[in-house]
């Protein structure tokens, strides 16, 4: 039970948690995004983008492939929303996550800029990194 409790109380483990509960409010919010504000954009310009109707028959069978397009048009809606409202503002802000280099003691990966290993604590000296601004 010891071994358990330290594997859930890792930094990794929980950061996991707090990203899905993040993640899946962020879900929501992208969809209500997409949903009530471009999709309706979307069918003032050229109509009602709704192709579940769309399908046809083959000895009984019925495709709904109307269904299908509805799905690939949501997820590139909701691609194009999380580019553009999430990744390209925080490549402009410099909120990329840090480069990593490996420790020569450990191998394990570390912070470029770090001057010590945070796992094995030898001293490996600080790599000015530079980002194109």
């Amino acid at each position: 039970m010891k071994g358990f409790k330290t594997f859930l109380m890792k930094g990794n483990v929980v950061d996991l948690a707090v990203a899905v509960v993040i993640g899946a409010a962020f879900g929501g919010v992208v969809s209500s995004f997409v949903k009530d504000l471009l999709t309706p954009l979307i069918a003032a310009i050229v109509g009602k983008p709704d192709f579940s109707g769309l399908s046809f028959s083959i000895n009984g069978s019925q495709f709904l492939y109307g269904n299908f397009i509805n799905a690939v048009v949501s997820f590139l809606l909701i691609g194009a929303a999380v580019y553009y409202v999430v990744v390209v503002p925080t490549g402009r802000l410099g909120l990329r996550k840090a480069t990593l280099r490996p420790c020569p003691e450990c191998l394990t990966d570390i912070p470029g800029e770090a001057r010590r290993c945070a796992h094995c604590g030898m001293e490996v000296g600080a790599v000015v990194l530079r980002t194109g601004t």
